[in-house]
């Protein structure tokens, strides 16, 4: 029984230990170069930077030439001096770039009329220990050419790694030095990962600042209208990491059930910001949706796991869609239709037997009206009478009716009849109405040895060497190094 309860809490102990997420802190560093200015506001024909735990820690660009911090914690704790070697590395890189993209742009037969960009990353990820140091976990070494992978180190093996067929001929170059090889894996294991302890250890009071995700499950109108779409949204967290899952019916769905994800991006640029250098809001926020049909009665859920957090977020759908339209609303639109439908109908209906005269309506004159000779005005008498006699008055006469009720003389033959002319009415109208340069960090592409740091150690471009050698140099993280500046 003391066996069995002892394996239970190992099991437990390691279960726990399995489920907790590894706290993982990453610094790494970014150079892009352009082949022409573009002439946009903050874009330049190089930049360089550096990110610790997803925050832009310095940075560099071809106008002002001058490597800055971006943090306050950098800005205090590291001297004018690291700044000034800083400034110095990147300007080495900035003219390495230029002659590399340049012979990147003759090898895949590329003209200027067109833009073209060589970028490299590389760094460091480490897993924080109970003790607060950071174990190795992995360091990352690539190159890619107009958004594609060109060149990556395969740390493991100390070896290169061509994607593409015209990446081969390098590969091949900078595989044969294995001091630049052994030297580059070192860089990452050791080099990095003690930069990372260090800018870790200054900005800790920052870089502890985590955020909770805010998590939200709701549904809009999907094209077909048999269907919604549920979006599970994970906003305002930070670190970057984080996990978010929907659930039918406890059931995880994945990318092969219709689950999309936008993949976890920053928040909002504050709206105040007016430089374009400036760094954005150092949030973040994740959304996946799936579409759900309007008669599945299934749970769904969105489950968010994040290291701000003791236990998981787990919020349920309550099935409502806020911008579909409701059945009782839809219920009013239509009966509201049809009232206004009938009314009009029987409007229409009374107008057309008041115009046919079977109505009479005071204030509308009739069809019937309008064919009628006029009534005479003032004193005037008829002209016809009922059985279409024309009275005459008496008085009128010529020839009076005497007392026996025969007339005083012949009556005379009317040779003339009154005639009779119907009114018309009047018409009415009715109106209708979108450089180059011979120094290098790296290998140039099409040889020759230079030392991107103005020495005479011998750098090669893509085609000679590897360009990250530099047998000496100091760098702009205080480092000499027999490859291209790191830090």
């Amino acid at each position: 029984m003391r066996f069995s309860l002892g394996l239970y809490l190992f099991y437990l102990a390691f279960g726990v230990a399995q489920n907790a997420a590894p706290e993982i802190h990453s610094l790494e560093y970014i150079y892009t170069a352009l082949s022409k200015p573009v002439g946009l506001p903050g874009i330049y024909e190089f930049t360089a930077m550096g990110i610790l735990d997803d925050k832009e820690i310095d940075y560099y660009n071809s106008q002002e030439k001058l490597k800055i911090p971006r943090q306050d914690w950098m800005k205090e704790r590291l001297d004018r001096n690291y700044w000034d070697k800083g400034t110095q590395s990147r300007k080495s890189k900035e003219q390495w770039f230029k002659v590399n993209v340049n012979i990147l742009m003759d090898r895949m037969k590329h003209n200027n009329s067109d833009l073209h960009v060589l970028q490299w990353r590389h760094g460091c990820k480490g897993v924080l220990q109970p003790d607060g140091s950071l174990k190795f976990l992995m360091g990352f070494d690539l190159y890619s050419y107009d958004g594609e992978d060109f060149l990556s180190f395969n740390e493991p093996e100390s070896q290169w790694i061509a994607p593409v067929q015209a990446a081969v001929q390098t590969k091949k170059k900078w595989d044969e030095s294995q001091t630049l090889n052994q030297y580059t894996k070192g860089y990452l294991q050791k080099e990095c990962m003690d930069w990372l302890s260090k800018f870790m250890n200054y900005g800790e009071a920052e870089l502890r600042k985590h955020s909770p995700p805010e998590v939200f499950a709701f549904a809009k109108k999907g094209k077909n209208p048999e269907n919604v779409v549920l979006h599970c949204l994970a906003t305002g967290f930070y670190p970057k990491d984080v996990e978010l899952v929907i659930y039918r019916k406890g059931v995880p769905l994945s990318e092969t059930d219709g689950v999309v994800s936008t993949g976890v991006r920053p928040n909002g640029v504050r709206p105040e910001r007016v430089n374009p250098d400036e760094r954005p809001g150092e949030t973040f926020q994740l959304r996946k949706f799936i579409e759900v049909s309007k008669s599945d009665n299934s749970e769904y859920s969105c489950e968010v796991k994040h290291r701000t957090l003791e236990a998981p977020i787990i919020i349920k759908w309550d099935g409502s869609c806020f911008n579909c339209p409701e059945g009782g609303s839809l219920g009013i639109i239509i009966g509201a239709v049809c009232v206004i439908l009938l009314i009009i109908a029987v409007v229409c209906a009374v107008l057309f037997l008041h115009m046919c005269g079977a109505i009479v309506i005071p204030f509308l004159p009739s069809q019937q009206g309008r064919n009628q000779t006029p009534a005479p005005q003032g004193g005037a008498q008829p002209l016809l009478s009922g059985n279409g006699t024309v009275p005459i008055p008496v008085q009128n006469m010529t020839n009076q009716p005497n007392g026996n009720g025969a007339l005083t003389s012949p009556a005379q033959k009317m040779t003339d009849q009154p005639t009779v002319t119907n009114e018309t009415q009047s018409s009415r109208e009715s109106d209708s109405g979108h450089g180059s340069s011979n120094s290098s960090s790296s290998e140039n592409l099409n040889g020759g040895k230079q030392s991107p740091n103005g020495s005479d150690s011998s750098s090669n471009n893509f085609e000679e060497e590897n360009p990250l050698m530099n047998v000496k140099g100091s760098t702009d993280s205080g480092k000499s190094s027999v490859q291209n500046e790191k830090c």
